[in-house]
C-alpha cells in the first residue's frame, strides 16, 4: 500500500512498546490478509505512564497563551490534511472504509480541529452584580479546565471521533489520552509524528490501543477527570459504572442508534430513495445515526419500495475493493461484525421476515454483505428493534402522521431521524 504502519503506543511524545509485550492483530476485511500482528496493547502500567505524562503536561499546556494553543491546533489540522492520503489508506486497510470516504472523514476531522482552535481563549464566565442577588456581593463564575481527560473511539469513524473528543478539550487547556478501537488502531497511531511536528508539548496528547480492558482502565482511573466514549450501550453503561466507582469523573456518551426515516406522500420520491439508499449505505451502514427504520406512507409505498430495491441492487455493483477510488461501499469492519450482521439476517429469515433484496454474503473473500432491504418485519423482531450496524434497512408502512410518529418513537434508542420532503 506504500505507507508505513506505526504500531507502538504514543506516550509523552515518544513511540513506545507495551510494557507487557501484548499485541493484537489486524486483518484486512476486504481480503482476509494480515495487515500487522504487532499493534501494542496498553497495560495498566502503560496507562499509568500516560496519565502521569498528561498530568505533568497540564500546567504547561493550560498556561500556554490561547493564541499559541490555537496556532498549534491549526498546524495539526493542516498536517491531517497533508497526510490524509496515507491515513486514509491505513483506515481502508484496517476496517475496509472506502478510500474516498476515509479522505472525506479526515477533511471533516481537520475542519473540527480548526473550529475548536478558534475557541481557545474564548471561554467566557458569568458575573452577578449585588443588585441581582440583593446581598451586596459580587459573584463571579469562572470556567476552568478539568485536567487530564480521556476519550475512547469507535472504529467506524476514528478521526472524526478523535477530533470531537480531543479538540475542544485541548482548546480549553486540558491534556488528553486517546484510546483507539482494537478494530482500527493504525490510523490514529500515525498521529504521533504529526503531534510532535505541530508543536504539542510532551504529554499533551497520548495515544494508546487495545480492547475493552484498556478502556476500563481509563474509565476507572482516579486521576482522569473526564472521559468521553463512543460505542455500544452496554459498553457505555460499563464506562459509567467504572467512572462512578472510581472518582465520579465526568462522562459523556455517544451510543448506538436505530433511527427512523419518515417519508410522507408529498415527499420528493427521488430524493427519498437516494437518502435511504446511497446515503444510508455510506460506510456500509456502519454509522450510529443512520436511519435504518424506514417508515413510508402507504399511498406512495409501492413506488418507493420499487425504487429503493433497485437502488440497493445497484449499490451492490459499487461494493468492492475499498482502496479503489471508484468503490462506493466497502466490507464490514471485521469478521466479528460480519458474523453479527449475518446472525441478524439469518434469524430474521427464520422468523419469516421478507428479504426484498440482499440478505446474504457477497463474494468468497472478505466481510462483504449485500445491501439488504427487509420488508414489513414485525415490530417486535430483532431486525427491526435492535441496532444491526450494517447495510440493512427495514421498510414499514403507515397510514397517518400520528401513526408514523408513534412508530418512530417506539424505540429505546435516540440520536437522530430524517424527514424527506
Amino acid at each position: 500500500m506504500g505507507v508505513d504502519i506505526q504500531t507502538n503506543l504514543f506516550i509523552n511524545n515518544e513511540y513506545v512498546p507495551s510494557s507487557t509485550g501484548e499485541t493484537l492483530s489486524i486483518y484486512n476485511p476486504s481480503t482476509d490478509e494480515l495487515v500487522t500482528d504487532k499493534v501494542q496493547v496498553a497495560s495498566e502500567a502503560d496507562i499509568d505512564n500516560a496519565v502521569a505524562a498528561a498530568k505533568k503536561a497540564f500546567p504547561l499546556w493550560n498556561g500556554t497563551p490561547a493564541a499559541k494553543r490555537t496556532a498549534i491546533m491549526l498546524k495539526f489540522a493542516d498536517l491531517i490534511d497533508s497526510h490524509a492520503s496515507s491515513i486514509a489508506k491505513l483506515e481502508s486497510m484496517a476496517m475496509g472504509q472506502p478510500i474516498s470516504l476515509a479522505k472525506g472523514m479526515l477533511k471533516g476531522a481537520a475542519a473540527m480541529w480548526r473550529y475548536y482552535a478558534g475557541s481557545a481563549g474564548k471561554i467566557k464566565g458569568t458575573s452577578f452584580t449585588p443588585e441581582a442577588m440583593g446581598d451586596n456581593l459580587y459573584k463571579i463564575v469562572e470556567y476552568v479546565p478539568l485536567g487530564v481527560c480521556a476519550g475512547i473511539c469507535a472504529w467506524n469513524g476514528t478521526h472524526v471521533l478523535a477530533a470531537w473528543k480531543m479538540a475542544p478539550a485541548l482548546a480549553a487547556g486540558n491534556t488528553f489520552i486517546l484510546k483507539t478501537s482494537e478494530k482500527s488502531p493504525i490510523g490514529a497511531c500515525y498521529y504521533g509524528d504529526l503531534v510532535r511536528e505541530a508543536g504539542f508539548p510532551p504529554g499533551v496528547i497520548n495515544i494508546v490501543a487495545g480492547a475493552g480492558p484498556v478502556g476500563a482502565l481509563l474509565a476507572g482511573h482516579v486521576q482522569i477527570a473526564k472521559i468521553a466514549f463512543t460505542g455500544s450501550a452496554a459498553a457505555g453503561r460499563a464506562v459509567c459504572i467504572a467512572a462512578a466507582k472510581s472518582n465520579l469523573k465526568h462522562v459523556s456518551l455517544e451510543l448506538g442508534g436505530k433511527s427512523p426515516a419518515l417519508i410522507f406522500d408529498d415527499a420528493d420520491l427521488e430524493n427519498a430513495v437516494k437518502s435511504n439508499a446511497a446515503d444510508f449505505l455510506r460506510n456500509s451502514g456502519q454509522i450510529c445515526f443512520a436511519a435504518s427504520r424506514v417508515l413510508v406512507q402507504e399511498s406512495i409505498a409501492p413506488k418507493f419500495i420499487e425504487g429503493v430495491k433497485k437502488a440497493f441492487e445497484e449499490a451492490a455493483n459499487k461494493m468492492g475493493d475499498p482502496t479503489l477510488a471508484e468503490t462506493a461501499f466497502g466490507p464490514l469492519a471485521d469478521k466479528k461484525q460480519f458474523e453479527r450482521v449475518m446472525t441478524f439476517l439469518n434469524d430474521g429469515k427464520a422468523e419469516g421476515v421478507q428479504v426484498l433484496t440482499g440478505g446474504e454474503r457477497m463474494g468468497d473473500k472478505g466481510t462483504f454483505v449485500k445491501p439488504t432491504v427487509l420488508l414489513n418485519p414485525d415490530s417486535k423482531s430483532k431486525v427491526y428493534r435492535d441496532e444491526i450496524f450494517g447495510p440493512v434497512i427495514s421498510v414499514k408502512t403507515f397510514k397517518t402522521e400520528e401513526e408514523a410518529i408513534q412508530m418512530a418513537n417506539d424505540t429505546t434508542y435516540g440520536l437522530g431521524c430524517e424527514l424527506s420532503a
